[in-house]
């Protein structure tokens, strides 16, 4: 493990045991992890898998059986290194008889800003997550969606250099996920570091730079996104025509496994190079190549793929 030095996130040998003895429970084992200023980090897991409490011991709301955190090269224990953080947790709560902007207001004087500023931050922030024309509604009429972009803005009227972020496009539609990434992604481009709690793996394979996998509180898997959803020696090719089956048994003879689907072709093959001898095959029957790519694994799939091993003791 690298040091905490030049790290927006650090944790050393963190565990979590809630209770003693035989009904002792352990949330979260000796866990390690460094996340880069600037970097979006995914955390995943099923649910019981430790990341709440991971998230909450970063936060200080929960202290850990073992080990250190800090944030920005300060201990998160207190209450400076916090002072930097911005926190959008599940199932949060507002109160519904307030307006979103005087909801925002509220928030904003809480950490701190002046009065003069407070207005123009809150309104640049609801226009943001796109409910500039929601300021003046009362909450209580809010959709799921609508809370949980008001939620965001909210983790962000301090201007936070760190954001932890759970569920934040729970209830939220397509287009709503849609604009709630290129609100992270402009947060990225500030040079924020964002910590991603989600169920949503389709979200978190678009927006992070690297996901963890909690398993039953251990972190079983750690990496940059490309690298963990890169499926070794698997090709798709397009075809025009489509492939009779002599060329399809022909093809079977030079690689590893092949999957036919009309025009497209699947196929695993042992060496990177052997890609070469399909598409001369194919040329050679007359059979033109509309297109090739490497195969890459959905996170979806290298999340089941990583528990299901996990399951049954593989690893």
């Amino acid at each position: 493990m690298t040091t905490g030095t030049g790290s927006a996130i650090s944790v050393r040998g963190v565990s979590k045991q809630y209770g003693s003895g035989v009904r002792g429970v352990h949330a979260l084992q000796p866990t390690d992890l460094e996340i880069a200023n600037g970097e979006i980090f995914g955390l995943l897991g099923q649910n019981g898998a430790g990341k709440t409490t991971l998230v909450k011991i970063l936060l200080d709301i929960v202290r850990p059986t073992t080990g250190e955190t800090s944030i920005l090269g300060k201990s998160s224990r207190h209450t400076q290194a916090r002072s930097s953080v911005g926190y959008l947790p599940e199932d949060h709560r507002f109160p519904e008889y307030r307006t979103a902007a005087g909801m925002m207001d509220f928030y904003a004087a809480l950490s701190g800003s002046p009065k003069h500023e407070r207005r123009v931050r809150s309104g640049e922030l609801l226009e943001q997550v796109g409910l500039a024309d929601a300021g003046k509604k009362k909450i209580r009429g809010f959709s799921k969606g609508m809370k949980q972009r008001l939620g965001l803005a909210q983790a962000l009227v301090h201007d936070p250099q760190v954001i932890f972020l759970d569920e934040p496009t729970d209830g939220v539609d397509p287009k709503g996920r849609a604009e709630i990434r290129e609100v992270l992604t402009g947060l990225k481009r500030q040079g924020k570091t964002i910590f991603l709690n989600s169920h949503l793996l389709s979200e978190v394979e678009q927006v992070c730079d690297r996901v963890g996998i909690l398993h039953r509180g251990t972190l079983v898997r750690c990496g940059a996104t490309s690298e963990l959803t890169r499926s070794e020696g698997m090709f798709s090719l397009t075809t025009q025509p489509e492939p009779d089956e002599a060329t399809v048994a022909a093809v079977r003879e030079l690689v590893v496994e092949v999957n036919v689907t009309g025009t497209e072709l699947e196929v695993q093959i042992a060496r990177e190079d052997d890609i070469d001898g399909v598409v001369d095959l194919l040329r050679s029957r007359g059979i033109g190549l509309r297109a090739l790519s490497k195969k890459r694994l959905t996170l979806e799939q290298v999340f089941l793929q990583v528990i299901d091993e996990k399951v049954e003791g593989k690893s």
